[in-house]
This record gives C-alpha cells, sequence and structure tokens, in this order.
C-alpha cells in the first residue's frame, strides 16, 4: 500500500487495517509524517511535528498487537493535536509568544485519553493566539492555509486542526470550541467538526480561554471518524469541576445509523437572511431539502435572542480571559522580559505583558477588563449574563418543538488571508451561527454540504441538538454525508485540495 492511499484513509479504515495486520502502525505514521514533510512548508498546519515521538508511540501500538493485546478501536490511527493542549514533553504555546518553547510536565485529560486508546499523536497545531480568532491569523508563528486555496484562511481559531485534516496531513485532530472554533474551520475546510455538550469532554490541562464555553471536540473527514474520535477522549473526569458526570451519547451508534426518517428538524429563522452569502444558503436550503426528501419533518423555528448573541459573547468571553490569562506574569514559567535586576515584579510583568501578547488578546483583555470593572459590572458583564438566560430559553422553548436545529455553519465561505485583519467586527461575525450553542451549552457539529457555486469552496451545514443529545447531531450528519455522496460522489466531501 502506498503511502498516499494511506494517507487518503479513513481513520476507521486505517484502524481496522492496522488490527488486521495489512498494514502497521509504523507504516501509517511514517506515511503522515511524510505528507507533513511534503506539503506543510505550504499549510503550516504544524507548530511542533513530533517525528520521534510518533514512531515510537506507533511501535508501542505494533509489539502490544504482535503480542495479541487488547487494543482500542482508533489503535495505531495517526492524530493531530491542538496547541491548547497540554503535552507530556512536548512544546505547548497556545498559539503564543508567552509561553515559547514550554514543555509542560503533565498531560491534559484529552491528550492522556488519546495515548490509552493508543492513537498516535503527530505533533501540535497552529492556532489563534489562547484560541481568540476565527481565522489562525492571530497567531504568534503566522497563519496556517486552507488546503482547499492556500491564499484563504483554513478559519479558527482550531485552523491547524482543520488544514491538517484537510490537508490530508492526519485522518483525524483536536480541537476546542469556545465561540465556534471547531464548527467554523470545519466548515471553510470542508471537514466535520463537533463541539461536544459543555462538560462532555474534560477541560483539565487545556489552556484557558473562557472556561464556561471552551469545549474540546474532534476533527475528521468523515462522520464516523468524528464519532470515534469524539468517544475516545470524551467522558467524566473528576479533574474538571465542570466535568457532566454522565454516559457518553451513543454517537458512534448514530453515526452508523444515520437515518432521520420521523425527526422533527427546525430551521433557524434568524440564521438565513442579509449578510450570508447567496452560494452559502443555496447550499444549505438543498440541505434542508434533502433531508426532508430523507423523511425528516421540517419546520421554521423562530429563536429571537439568538441576534443578541454575538455582543453577549464578546462580553462574557473577554471577561473570563480577562481573568484566565492573569497567571501569565512572567513570575512561575514562560517569557519573561526586563529582569535585569534593576525592574520591580511589576515592571518586568508589564514588559513581559507587552511583548509576550498579541494584538487580539490585548484587545480582549482590555474589553473583558473594562466589562469586569466597578461600576460597569451590571451593565456589561452581569447584562451579557441575562442574555445567555435568554439565548438557553429560546433553545428549550424550540427542543419542545423539534428535535435539532440547523443552520449554517458559517454566514460566508473561507475568506482571503488579511482580507478582514484590520476589522475585527467582519472577523467576529464568522462565528455569528455557532456562539448560540456555546453559551448554552447544546450539542452541535458541521458537516460538509457541498461547494459554493460562485467559488467552488466549502459550506458547512450547522446541526444543533440538545445538551447530552450529543448523538442526535450525529444521526442528521451521517445521514446528509451518505445522500450528498451518493448524489455527487465522494469527491464532494473527500476532494483531495490542490497543493500546488
Amino acid at each position: 500500500m502506498t503511502s498516499s492511499e494511506l494517507t487518503h484513509r479513513t481513520a476507521a479504515e486505517l484502524a481496522a487495517a492496522i488490527a488486521s495486520g495489512e498494514v502497521s502502525a509504523v507504516e501509517v505514521a511514517s506515511a503522515h509524517l511524510d505528507r507533513i514533510s511534503a506539503v506543510d512548508d505550504r499549510v503550516r498546519a504544524f507548530l511542533h511535528v513530533d517525528v520521534e515521538g510518533a514512531l515510537n508511540q506507533a511501535r508501542e501500538v505494533d509489539r502490544r498487537r504482535a503480542q495479541g493485546e487488547p487494543l482500542g478501536p482508533l489503535a495505531g490511527v495517526p492524530i493531530a493535536h491542538k496547541d491548547v493542549f497540554t503535552t507530556r514533553g512536548v512544546p505547548t504555546t497556545a498559539g503564543s509568544k508567552i509561553l515559547e518553547g514550554w514543555i509542560p510536565p503533565y498531560d491534559a485529560t484529552v491528550t492522556e485519553r488519546l495515548r490509552a486508546a493508543g492513537l498516535v499523536i503527530l505533533g501540535k497545531t497552529n492556532m489563534d493566539e489562547f484560541a481568540m480568532g476565527s481565522s489562525t491569523e492571530n497567531s504568534a508563528y503566522g497563519p496556517s492555509r486552507n488546503p482547499w486555496d492556500l491564499e484563504r484562511v483554513p478559519g479558527g481559531s482550531s485552523g491547524g486542526s482543520s488544514a491538517a485534516v484537510a490537508g490530508y496531513e492526519a485522518p483525524l485532530a483536536t480541537g476546542t470550541d469556545t465561540g465556534g472554533s471547531i464548527r467554523q474551520p470545519a466548515a471553510v475546510c470542508g471537514i466535520v467538526g463537533a463541539k461536544p455538550t459543555y462538560g462532555g469532554s474534560s477541560r483539565y490541562g487545556v489552556i484557558a480561554f473562557a472556561s464556561s464555553l471552551d469545549t474540546p471536540g474532534p476533527f475528521a473527514r468523515n462522520v464516523l471518524d468524528a464519532a470515534l474520535l469524539h468517544e475516545a477522549f470524551s467522558g467524566h473526569d473528576p479533574m474538571d469541576s465542570t466535568s457532566v458526570d454522565a454516559p457518553v451519547p451513543p454517537v458512534v451508534e448514530a453515526a452508523r445509523r444515520g437515518d432521520v426518517a420521523g425527526m422533527r428538524v427546525g430551521v433557524v429563522r434568524e440564521f438565513a437572511g442579509e449578510g450570508y452569502q447567496p452560494g452559502v444558503l443555496t447550499r444549505f436550503n438543498e440541505a434542508v431539502e434533502l433531508l426532508e426528501s430523507l423523511g425528516a419533518k421540517v419546520s421554521e423555528v423562530s429563536c429571537p435572542n439568538f441576534t443578541t448573541a454575538l455582543p453577549a459573547y464578546y462580553l462574557i468571553s473577554p471577561s473570563e480571559c480577562s481573568s484566565n490569562l492573569a497567571r501569565f506574569d512572567a513570575m512561575r514559567y514562560g517569557l519573561r522580559v526586563g529582569d535585569d535586576g534593576t525592574r520591580s515584579a511589576e515592571e518586568v510583568m508589564a514588559l513581559t505583558r507587552a511583548a509576550g501578547f498579541g494584538p487580539e488578546v490585548k484587545r480582549r483583555i482590555i474589553l473583558g477588563t473594562y466589562a469586569l470593572s466597578s461600576g460597569y459590572y451590571d451593565a456589561y458583564y452581569g447584562s451579557a449574563q441575562k442574555v445567555r438566560t435568554l439565548i438557553a430559553r429560546d433553545f428549550t422553548a424550540a427542543f419542545e418543538q423539534v428535535d435539532v436545529l440547523v443552520s449554517p455553519t458559517t454566514p460566508t465561505t473561507a475568506f482571503p488571508i488579511g482580507e478582514r485583519a484590520d476589522d475585527p467586527m467582519a472577523m467576529y461575525r464568522a462565528d455569528l451561527c455557532t456562539i448560540p450553542a456555546n453559551l448554552a451549552g447544546n450539542a452541535a457539529l458541521s458537516v460538509p454540504c457541498g461547494l459554493a457555486p460562485e467559488d467552488g469552496l466549502p459550506v458547512g451545514l450547522q446541526i444543533m441538538a440538545p445538551a447530552l443529545a450529543d448523538d442526535r447531531t450525529y444521526r442528521v450528519a451521517a445521514a446528509v454525508e451518505s445522500a450528498l455522496t451518493a448524489r455527487w460522489g465522494a469527491e464532494l466531501l473527500t476532494k483531495a485540495p490542490s497543493l500546488v
């Protein structure tokens, strides 16, 4: 089997081939490391490639298989790991200069569970600094590029992960979703990305952005692979005080079922109007019609407070980030600037934070600190939390009428690198449709639903479900994926992007 054949197989196919002895885990890892070597100078998906570590992990899988030890369903499958997860012995920077060169002494729970499942961690992927952004342009180490068009963004903040999967550098990747940072990059890169129910996947060892919103989740090139990864690292974690003590929803079973007959699907009225790219709406409307043809009962549902989600989010998340990032004080770890023995600790801290944080992180720290300040707390942060409650009530009312809600994942396809760099509001609008699910803590997923006719770039369909009903999102996504593959061929959803 050639390296190209290995890199273009699904995670489930690779796992089966390794389990049967058709191919070794070392061969699979080597093929993907070769692919990274061949294309990542252009894609820039990775901040650190752990060649020796990946090969050692693969050798261990092969050793255990040869000895007949029981292995997980994804044992030996390579994975790209977002650089926000602490990874023992491997540089972890969160895309920031303030953590440049930091090597954690411990693993995040997600990292630990990937290792326990036998997944082979290829390296750490690029991201917007501290997960603050929608394009990966805010990385202190330069932007990643979309494999469909190297002059366009791969989304963010998990853009390195989405680019790695879309560019066949890894069959699977991890991400975190605070306001759409898995679903939006998945949509613009033409892959599958899921935000589990808040608390359904552990935040322990995730470098914090906004603690009431951050949610680890999977990337893959198809729905079943995403479900297998979701199941592999999710579940209760006593190390995370917000972790939900409940069974992982049956996402793999739902992904294999893919039947929507009789399901009630609600189209969010507020997410299909002015400001949306025509081609995005064309493909979204076709996907809705497709669901109806498959036996789903489709109706329009109004969630009026969703229109206020964007401003509420940009008060709540900066407020939490201003608190979380206070720990980067140059005293214990990471960057230290100006410590020449003549300056006070306060001066060293100020110089370090000025040099170590990028413009977007500084913007959000300032905004959040202002929103939390005396005299403004109730007017800003307090009011935003009330809006959050209203959005949660909209979801509750909607799910009394329907089983899932659908919308475009993002209003446009991938935009050119640099186009929105000087317009924060235009950048923030990329997460217009994804933010409500984060504010409410619900499950949500993006699945490819075609290519926009005007630019030939991927469009994503977002599926939202109640908390702990993650399996519904996979069930609907699998039905859409299967039907569109039958209609237009597998190339629609698995097209090898041009990397010339």
